[in-house]
């Protein structure tokens, strides 16, 4: 891991950004990190253009670190912003476009296409980002995640026994084979699903839901569209993660 630059907010916030291989991403510690034992550490999803996404996932690690004191961190996603491009990924939102400006069904073939390689790939970035991110000395642990890809999310809860619990966003197309392994994830879920997302099928969301194999998950519907999500569901998703990483 390779620190490229940095800045300190008001708040005593450090926002660092990093290089790990081809992979950018951005690192946030609260003030208080170097002077006092190592923090928790909550990874952030997001759909895609990392630079786009900054200052609402800097928002986002700020609450963190001042609410609870927790790290954050965010990688790119393989196939956005300036990583390279997939021409299969891009045929298949091409597809993916075409079907829902038509109003037709979007079929698992196209889901798959689109969503699959990106859980291939991406999880094994995550997990590759994880090892990188707990060598450091200010960072210690439990790890949470959050938000993002929602198949990315499932499999990681899966595969990566060092996440402890997880903040899901459902309002993402979920491949067949999600649904399966969903049923082997236990960690605690806290769940947000925005009831109108216009970009959502909402009776998958719910299915997936059910699907999880955790004993602790909890299901957060708000009314509203994709980007409506209330001030107060993302406090109730932060109160999630102070009751599980602290």
């Amino acid at each position: 891991m390779r620190f490229t630059s940095e800045q300190r907010f008001d708040d005593g916030v450090l926002e660092r950004d990093f290089t790990l291989g081809d992979i950018p991403g951005i690192l946030w510690t609260p003030g208080s990190a170097s002077a006092s034992a190592p923090v928790p550490l909550i990874l952030l999803g997001h759909p895609g253009g990392l630079d786009k996404m900054r200052p609402r996932l800097a928002g986002r690690a700020r609450h963190s670190a001042a609410e609870s004191g927790f790290a954050s961190a965010a990688i790119e996603l393989p196939g956005s912003g300036d990583r390279p491009r997939s021409a299969a990924a891009e045929q298949a939102r091409a597809d993916l476009r075409r079907a829902v400006e038509a109003g037709e069904p979007v079929g698992d073939e196209i889901v798959d296409r689109l969503v699959l390689p990106l859980v291939d790939k991406g999880v094994p970035e995550w997990r590759t980002t994880l090892d990188a991110l707990l060598a450091l000395p200010e960072i210690g642990g439990p790890v949470g995640f959050s938000g993002g890809v929602i198949a990315i999310g499932v499999r990681l809860a899966v595969v990566e026994p060092r996440i402890s619990a997880a903040v899901l966003f459902a309002g993402s197309f979920v491949p067949r084979v999600i649904f399966e392994e969903a049923r082997q994830v236990t960690i605690p879920l806290h769940v947000l699903l925005q009831w109108d997302d216009e970009g959502n099928d909402r009776q998958a969301a719910l299915d997936l839901f059910d699907a999880f194999g955790s004993k602790e998950k909890t299901l957060h519907a708000n009314m509203g569209g994709h980007t409506g999500v209330p001030q107060f569901a993302g406090d109730a998703a932060a109160a999630f993660f102070t009751r599980h990483l602290t």
